[in-house]
């Protein structure tokens, strides 16, 4: 299923046929793919090369996967089972330096931001999930306070949204929608959209 978004002006194919499916193949996703979309991730920018992203990975069958399983809430936990891959995003609240790094989440967002549209170069959907438990997950990983479990994420290939609940399978179906440019884009000041968005 497809469901390429309705944009107003051209953009990159592999941004515009993104979105985020609940419905997953228990396909295996390949080593050589997981990697890559890592690889990825490594590079994505951040301040001061700090690289305030960590990532725990489960692969279906083994027992990191089934301990992020564990820290889904319970409506994450219905459609995410088929998921081959689970990842927990963390971040590293500190700088090198042991400053307070007050941009670590965005610099980790830009990290699961390449993940996500690797996954989408490999022929894979994620869906990112931020209902979790985060102390159930630094419990069960170890992760020291240093280190914020911020976001987690199925990677794998996308199935047929009716073998979801109906529920989801209506939620799969649902148009994709975003605010128009000129409620996002200002000028000269918050909320005064900037001149090249009118019309849109």
């Amino acid at each position: 299923m497809e469901k390429a978004a309705i944009t107003s002006l051209d953009i990159q194919p592999l941004i515009k046929n993104r979105w985020s499916p609940r419905s997953f193949s228990s396909k295996p996703v390949s080593a050589d793919k997981i990697e890559r979309i890592f690889e990825a991730a490594r590079w994505a920018p951040s301040s001061f090369n700090e690289q305030p992203w960590r990532f725990i990975v489960g692969i279906k069958g083994d027992s990191t996967w089934e301990k992020l399983y564990d820290c889904l809430v319970a409506f994450n936990q219905i459609w995410t089972e088929p998921a081959p891959v689970l990842v927990l995003a963390i971040g590293k609240k500190t700088s090198a330096k042991g400053d307070k790094n007050s941009v670590y989440q965005y610099d980790v967002g830009q990290s699961m931001a390449y993940i996500t549209l690797q996954a989408e170069a490999e022929g894979l959907r994620s869906h990112q999930m931020g209902g979790f438990s985060k102390g159930k997950a630094r419990e069960l990983f170890s992760i020291p306070e240093d280190y914020d479990p911020m976001v987690m994420s199925a990677i794998g290939y996308q199935d047929a949204p009716e073998k979801l609940k109906p529920d989801f399978t209506k939620m799969e179906k649902a148009p994709r929608e975003r605010k128009p440019l000129e409620e996002l884009v200002f000028s000269e000041r918050h909320g005064h959209s900037h001149p090249m968005t009118r019309g849109r």
